[in-house]
């Protein structure tokens, strides 16, 4: 057993699941993350999708109560209907998109310049939508179960902007929310049980399509990367969820836009060789 990568895998997993839920791009990341570890290729590309449901599993443990309630209800409850065509309906746009342009995203789009300029961009998104709600745009949203199915397709649309490296899923999806009328704790619960159709989507669809990669040898490293994944996600979740409750996302954008700045002055001075990844 190689110590050296189950470090590299545990690094990754405390990255992934610290970012997967924050407006700050884990993709983009766990790119950095694996540049500056010097960890590379199709298998470590594949890690990086299958750990997020590691992540993934903290969403479903933490909101448990809720999804059996969602689960039991099904048959008989229309609001509980609703609930799940809508994180259906959200879930489509994206996963149509990825399905057929993730080869080109993969090879084109996975690289350090790429993500800089997405945490920029974002960030600017952020600090306007946070703009707007200071002086009083409308929020009607309130809650999850108000969620209208046309609210759903809208968020679902802006989620497509996600498979770009750096925009961020959560981003764009809590902060696509406000835009169009979410609270900001609505936004940020909408996103994260979109979150669970497509992120498990995605790594099952990477998995089969990849797995003439794995061997059993691997399966340590991605153990560990989805243990301490989830761990990390549970605790930022539940410290997520405060802070929406009394603060903006602005130094999450400042973040993301000084960041990102960073990246590219790094690369340009030649200060850090972020590499191909």
């Amino acid at each position: 057993m190689d110590i050296v990568l189950l470090i590299k895998a545990a690094i990754m997993g405390v990255v992934e699941g610290l970012t997967e839920f924050l407006p700050v791009s884990s993709t983009g990341h766990l790119i950095l993350t694996a540049s500056l570890l010097n960890w590379h290729g199709d298998k470590v590309k594949l890690f990086e999708v299958v750990i997020q449901t590691g992540a993934i599993m903290a969403i479903v443990s933490l909101y448990a109560s809720k999804l059996w309630q969602v689960t039991k209800d099904l048959p008989t409850q229309p609001q509980a209907r609703r609930f799940v065509a809508n994180v259906l309906i959200g879930f489509f746009p994206a996963a149509l998109a990825g399905v057929l342009f993730i080869d080109v995203i993969k090879g084109v789009l996975f690289s350090p310049v790429v993500v800089a300029f997405g945490f920029i961009v974002g960030g600017v998104v952020i600090l306007w939508a946070e703009h707007l709600q200071r002086q009083g745009a409308r929020s009607h949203i309130r809650d999850v179960d108000e969620v209208r199915w046309t609210d759903a397709l809208k968020v679902g649309l802006v989620q497509c902007t996600a498979l770009v490296p750096g925009v961020s899923r959560s981003g764009a999806t809590i902060i696509g929310a406000m835009l169009l009328g979410f609270q900001r704790k609505a936004a940020t619960e909408f996103s994260f049980f979109l979150a669970i159709p497509m992120l498990f989507g995605a790594a099952a669809y990477d998995l089969y399509k990849n797995r003439a990669l794995l061997s059993m040898e691997d399966v340590p490293v991605f153990a560990v990367g989805l243990v301490v994944s989830w761990l990390s996600a549970w605790v930022c979740v539940r410290w997520l969820l405060r802070f929406v409750g009394q603060h903006s996302f602005v130094p999450f954008a400042w973040y993301r836009i000084v960041f990102g700045g960073l990246i590219l002055l790094t690369a340009q001075m030649g200060w850090v060789d972020w590499g191909a990844h």
